[in-house]
């Protein structure tokens, strides 16, 4: 059984997490590093928290340092996670792109559904006449965690979960099905690219976008790095572009920016 984990233990994978990957855990979390965490020592052989911690200070711990990231900002998710925001996509990105390729970045992609999703909607509006004749999608998942990128990669996805948020209809057209697992068909999976990305660093790294996903996202930093990252951003979209959001994030403070869309009660932010 995994060692208790100090208030001070606490601190300081805390101040580890925020320094290298913008998460503020903020009080009461102590229960959520501890179950993710608390395997990472079975792991690797620690005795107690003391021992990670001091791994996580010392340039030899890199390995720890990238399995503490890898677990800590792991996260569930699924298909076709607000629906609404894809429709804009379609309706009001790619129907009114004037031609040429049409570049969507899904940032904290974690397992690649989010990605695959808009491959899926932007292949199934192309296909019923919209988009500029001749042009092309391409989309870019990005990742701070090796692990949720090799599964990405993989776009196989198995067990219970696998197929959660999906239809009948939408099992069939958009995959193969292998006993308890599914795979994007490989229609859906043409042009879309993943790579490693710590969102805060700087992002001209990764060009320019007629589109970006960044939801439930912002919510695990601090309000000034949130400033940056949505600064960025908006550096990052051509004009015109749509930001999308969390369904409890918001751009309030950002108007000169952005301005707020909303089609059928989802809402998207465009680049002024």
């Amino acid at each position: 059984m995994a060692a208790n984990l100090t208030a001070d233990q606490y601190q300081a994978i805390h101040k580890f997490l925020e320094d290298k990957a913008g998460i503020r855990l903020g009080k009461g979390k102590e229960y959520l590093v501890s179950s993710r965490l608390g395997r990472l020592l079975d792991k690797d052989g620690m005795s107690d928290y003391g021992q990670l911690v001091e791994k996580l200070g010392s340039f030899s711990g890199r390995t720890v340092q990238a399995a503490v990231i890898d677990a800590m900002t792991t996260n569930e998710t699924f298909w076709f996670r607000d629906p609404t925001h894809f429709r804009i996509l379609a309706e009001e990105g790619l129907a009114n792109h004037q031609g040429g390729v049409f570049r969507v970045w899904s940032a904290a992609s974690s397992s690649g559904q989010e990605a695959y999703n808009i491959s899926m909607v932007l292949g199934d509006a192309r296909r019923s006449g919209r988009g500029a004749p001749g042009s092309r999608v391409e989309i870019v998942g990005t990742d701070i965690s090796p692990t949720m990128l090799a599964l990405a990669r993989s776009a196989r996805y198995c067990g219970i979960s696998a197929g959660r948020g999906l239809n009948d209809e939408q099992r069939k057209r958009y995959f193969k099905e292998d006993g308890d697992c599914l795979e994007v068909l490989p229609e859906f999976r043409t042009g879309v690219s993943f790579r490693e990305f710590n969102l805060t660093k700087p992002i001209d790294v990764l060009g320019r976008f007629d589109a970006i996903f960044c939801r439930n996202v912002l919510i695990y930093f601090s309000a000034d790095l949130k400033r940056q990252i949505i600064e960025r951003m908006a550096r990052a979209l051509n004009p015109g572009g749509f930001l999308f959001l969390g369904s409890t994030e918001s751009l309030s403070g950002h108007q000169e920016l952005f301005e707020m869309v909303n089609v059928s009660g989802g809402i998207g932010y465009r680049r002024r």
